[in-house]
């Protein structure tokens, strides 16, 4: 068996023995997602306006008013698309660029 087939083998394996409970030396990453985020604060720093924020991240403009209001709160995903607008907003441009 090739070196990368061992690999994937023993990583299986590995993931396996972790899904019973059983101990490993698997490295597990724990992704943290904020409980609330600042919604209002995130489109003002990047400049835009509700409607222009909105339409470049795929929101609607209801929803983002509503969040902003405090009438509502964003999802856990949306959460996370949020804190990644916020900390790295150009590689979201870059990925939703058709």
């Amino acid at each position: 068996m090739s070196k990368i087939g061992e690999s994937l083998l023993r990583g299986a394996n590995e993931a396996l023995a972790h899904a019973k409970g059983k101990k490993t030396k698997a490295k597990i990453h724990k992704v943290v997602v904020p409980k609330q985020v600042d919604v209002k604060t995130i489109r003002l720093k990047l400049h835009l306006t509700r409607q222009q924020f909105a339409d470049k991240y795929g929101f609607s403009i209801r929803t983002l008013e509503k969040w902003e209001q405090g009438v509502r709160e964003p999802d856990g995903a949306a959460r996370a698309y949020l804190v990644v607008i916020d900390r790295n907003h150009k590689a979201v441009e870059s990925a939703l660029a058709s």
